[in-house]
Order: structure tokens, then C-alpha cells, then sequence
């Protein structure tokens, strides 16, 4: 996932990654009072994963907390649609924030190993998968938070 995070760092780098959070990304991101509380509980949410003592509570916290800020992303950014079928969130926000699509297939891919875990099958998951994943949810929470503030397209 290094090769995902800088390209996905550059990318949002590129496209006006703000240099500090000034009054313009503020206005924008924090608008509306569901995008500032999923953004918060997806904030807890990476804290107690940092601090949960076992790989596989370390690991569903992490997942959870990046599907909370990329729920933020959504709330912000997209707009109501009719659809006959369930999307999963992780394939919307490709579709809302598309700066976010690396990251989109790297939590999709993730989530069967996050249920499977959740389910009782520990053997999947590593404390190195724990860390890492803790350190990429942070990464994403970073990054959702610029893509939150910016206008949808």
C-alpha cells in the first residue's frame, strides 16, 4: 500500500492540497453537522484502534474509522440519487471523490478480512497487519478530510 498513499499524497498534493486549514476548507468541510460528527467518531474510532491491545480489535477499529471518514466524504460530497440496488460505500466514494479511488479498492479489499476477523477468524490478521492498517486508516482520514472540504464536481 506504500505505492497507493504516495500516489494518492501526490495526487492530492497536485489538485490544491491546502498547506494549513484555512477558513476556506473549514466552511466547506465542516458545513454540515453529520460530515463534522462521522469525522469525529472516525477520529475516536482511530484512537481506540491505536490503543486497542489485541491485532484483530486493532485492525476492525482501523477499517471502521476509514469507512466513517469516507461516510464524511460521502455526506459531503455527494448528491441524493435513486438506485434500485445497495452500493457499498467504498464503490460510491470512487465514484464522489475519484482523488480517492486507490483507497477506495484498498479498504474494499480489506473489508472480507475485517468481517472474517470480526467473525472469529484471527489467524488473517497480524500484528503487522494491525499496525499497518492503523497507520494507512490515518493516512485516509488525512486525506478524506481535504476531500470533504472540497467541492463536489
Amino acid at each position: 500500500m506504500p505505492a497507493a498513499a504516495a500516489l494518492t499524497t501526490a495526487l492530492v498534493s497536485r489538485c490544491d492540497r491546502p498547506k494549513h486549514e484555512g477558513p476556506k476548507y473549514g466552511r466547506l468541510s465542516y458545513r454540515s453537522p453529520s460530515v463534522r460528527s462521522l469525522f469525529e467518531q472516525a477520529r475516536q474510532g482511530l484512537l481506540d484502534a491505536e490503543y486497542a491491545a489485541h491485532p484483530v480489535e486493532r485492525y476492525a477499529q482501523a477499517h471502521l474509522a476509514a469507512l466513517r471518514a469516507a461516510a464524511a466524504v460521502l455526506a459531503a460530497r455527494a448528491r441524493p440519487r435513486n438506485r434500485a440496488q445497495p452500493t457499498s460505500a467504498w464503490a460510491l466514494l470512487a465514484t464522489v471523490a475519484p482523488e480517492l479511488a486507490e483507497w477506495s479498492a484498498f479498504f474494499a479489499a480489506s473489508s472480507a478480512t475485517r468481517a472474517a476477523a470480526e467473525a472469529g477468524v484471527h489467524r488473517l490478521v497480524t500484528a503487522r497487519d494491525a499496525d499497518d492498517l492503523v497507520r494507512q486508516a490515518g493516512d485516509f482520514l488525512d486525506l478524506a478530510r481535504h476531500a470533504a472540504a472540497r467541492p463536489s464536481r
